[in-house]
């Protein structure tokens, strides 16, 4: 797909190239819904449960749903090659144990971006490895964008779809592939108000980057790349923005309602369904059938106790 004469890091053919690539080693992951969340939202919304998913055992397309390290240190084990995994110091303990269990080789930088780029460059100089961008990378995108492939198959009458996001790949990759299906689509992006460089960036009409983060959604805390911001610019229709409150409310509605265990980063798009921010502006008024995307399971649940306490 392209936009104002611009060529997309992935595109509908990449996506189902990526789809036959995995569809031996993936799970059609279910679509829940729930009569009270729709009387909630006045919605009817589908759950698409990528928390289920597990990691992709191939190097050449992931579909990682927000566990880019697992996944990868998953493939790498299936195929009998290492994998270098940077990982910051301040990383859920749940994430880093996902790595290890998986075979994965964790080395550690600081929390800071600097810290991580430079601790990888590091790595691929002395071990001669290949980087695989958790999500700046047409691969990765490609993989992501079999959700949608999935879900308007399993839901055909879809007329949004809420995306959580931060670097980008996993609404990259659902928007190129929804809208390649049925262009009229709505593609939403939902992002923590303490990490909202997305929406900045789309109210500028650049990447902006942030000096520091502050949400308790630690996977929505990368900032878009070169690869990922054209199609976020250009296919996704809006980006809503919600406090960490709502994030655990819709966290603990998951766990009670649907009986599933979502952390912060995939509860966002059921938050932004429920905010006041969506439900009272009118530009969304007719978008009736949601699909939420439930990007990740790994809860640190020492953190989530003391969150519910606050």
């Amino acid at each position: 797909m392209e936009a104002n004469g611009e060529q997309y890091a992935a595109n509908f053919s990449s996506i189902k190239e990526a789809q036959k690539r995995i569809s031996l080693y993936i799970h059609k992951t279910p679509v829940l819904s729930s009569e009270t969340l729709n009387a909630m939202s006045g919605r009817s919304l589908f759950f698409k449960c990528e928390c289920f998913q597990k990691g992709c055992p191939l190097i050449l397309y992931f579909k990682t749903s927000g566990n880019h390290a697992a996944a990868l240190s998953l493939a790498a084990k299936l195929r009998g090659i290492p994998a270098y995994i940077v990982i910051p110091k301040n990383a859920p303990k749940c994430k880093v144990e996902n790595v290890v269990r998986y075979g994965g080789q964790v080395i550690w930088s600081e929390a800071t971006m600097h810290s991580r780029e430079s601790v990888a460059s590091k790595v691929l100089e002395e071990t001669g490895a290949v980087l695989v961008h958790p999500y700046n990378d047409g691969r990765i995108i490609s993989g992501q964008g079999t959700i949608s492939l999935e879900f308007l198959e399993q839901v055909p009458l879809l007329d949004t779809i809420i995306v959580p996001i931060s670097g980008g790949g996993l609404i990259s990759g659902v928007a190129l592939a929804a809208k390649s299906i049925k262009p009229a689509i709505r593609i939403l992006a939902a992002e923590p108000i303490g990490a909202n460089d997305a929406a900045q960036s789309k109210a500028a009409g650049r990447i902006i980057t942030l000096l520091e983060t502050n949400t308790v959604a630690d996977g929505l805390r990368a900032f878009l790349g070169d690869l990922t911001w054209p199609i976020v610019r250009d296919l996704v229709d809006d980006v809503i923005t919600v406090e960490d409150k709502e994030i655990i409310e819709a966290m603990k509605l998951c766990y009670e309602i649907l009986k599933v265990a979502v952390e912060p980063s995939g509860a966002i798009g059921l938050a932004a369904v429920l905010s006041d921010g969506f439900r009272k502006n009118p530009a969304w008024q007719d978008s009736k059938k949601i699909g939420i995307v439930l990007s990740g399971g790994n809860v640190d649940l020492g953190v989530l106790w003391d969150s519910f306490r606050k």
